[in-house]
């Protein structure tokens, strides 16, 4: 019996388009304990994600995660739940649109851009299997990452090649590794953050926080910690900041081992006990704002500020669909489709016209 998933009809004189799929974590479909084991599950039973033996890990995950956080994971969603959904989901649909729209005003018509969720809706399954239907004989993923690491970037790639496993007529497959350094992607983050010191005022110290990960992963090799050091060091560049003026810290640690320092946490006491006054606080490594922005850092970090001393807390929002971030987005995704995208639309589709009349002749009947 064929392993394969069933494919959609071919027909000779169907136009050649190119999927361009961006590809975010994940989040649940609504802040309750319901919705969020599920999703839990899925996200922490990804051995990318826990490098724990497999066996130990079952009997953590699920006598002792699975019973209790979710019912705690959901106050802190119910906390930041937009009207639209959860935000992580609203700003990346909405960067979608965008690109889209960027791309359609160039006259790329040949080019479908959708989203989806590494964990949870919509699946990069079900994303790929509507590109593909829709005619995509070539897909951009485009992992919205901009620091290349295993449990991120990589675990997209893996669940994008097992759904390609599952595919007698593949598609022409590219991947973006990450963007920690793009040009356009800095100056769209010091371009947030002049625009928020425009509107609020300038703090007297600027937090740039980044995801953590757990110590090891430098040391077998993840390059993680190396890029998130300089998208911090490019972009303090960038708003001339001297080094006095800007702390790169990590924060989201998670169980007793070592993750990479300085934490966020101890941070935040030692600026708060330093009386530096007021405090900024940017998260470059999230391009659309989600849980662990404006729970964590915005509502919990400022908790911790505070209470250690410092006088005024200010998040700055996550690029989300500012119009530098969108061009910059553009910029990537023409880059990494050099040699597929359409020069003369008219001429393509009389190509596929011929192809059919050719078919036919042949005794083909689509």
């Amino acid at each position: 019996m064929s392993s394969y998933l069933p494919e959609p009809s071919f027909r000779h004189d169907q136009q050649s388009h190119i999927g361009v799929l961006l590809v975010n974590l994940g989040t649940p479909e609504a802040p309750t304990p319901a919705a969020i084991r599920p999703y839990l599950r899925q996200f922490l039973s990804d051995p990318r994600v826990v490098e724990i033996p497999r066996a130990v890990w079952w009997v953590i995950l699920n006598a002792f995660i699975l019973p209790f956080r979710p019912k705690k994971t959901a106050a802190k969603y119910a906390s930041v739940w937009m009207s639209e959904g959860s935000p992580l989901k609203v700003w990346t649909q909405r960067q979608s649109k965008l690109l889209k729209g960027w791309l359609g005003e160039q006259g790329h018509k040949e080019v479908l851009v959708d989203y989806a969720m590494r964990y949870g809706q919509p699946s990069i399954a079900a994303q790929m299997a509507k590109l593909k239907a829709a005619g995509c004989d070539k897909l951009l993923i485009l992992p919205l990452y901009p620091q290349y690491s295993a449990s991120t970037s990589a675990t997209v790639v893996d669940e994008v090649g097992r759904v390609l496993a599952q595919y007698r007529n593949q598609p022409a497959i590219r991947t973006l590794r990450g963007f920690h350094d793009d040009a356009g992607y800095i100056k769209a983050l010091a371009e947030q953050v002049r625009s928020y010191w425009q509107a609020k005022g300038r703090g007297n110290h600027l937090l740039i926080s980044f995801h953590g990960v757990p110590r090891y992963t430098l040391d077998k090799g993840d390059p993680y910690h190396c890029y998130c050091r300089k998208t911090g060091r490019l972009l303090a560049e960038e708003l001339d900041l001297a080094e006095s003026e800007y702390t790169v810290a990590f924060q989201s640690r998670f169980g007793r081992a070592e993750w990479l320092q300085p934490y966020v946490t101890a941070t935040l006491h030692k600026l708060g006990k330093a009386n530096t006054g007021r405090l900024d606080v940017i998260c470059p490594g999230f391009v659309a704002d989600c849980l662990e922005t404006l729970e964590e850092i915005a509502i919990e970090g400022k908790q911790d500020y505070l209470q250690a001393g410092g006088k005024e807390y200010h998040y700055i929002p996550c690029l989300n669909d500012s119009p530098l971030w969108i061009d910059s987005l553009a910029a990537l995704t023409k880059k990494e489709l050099s040699g597929w995208l359409l020069t003369d639309n008219t001429a393509i589709d009389n190509t596929q016209q011929c192809t059919l009349s050719r078919a036919q002749a042949l005794g083909v009947q689509n």
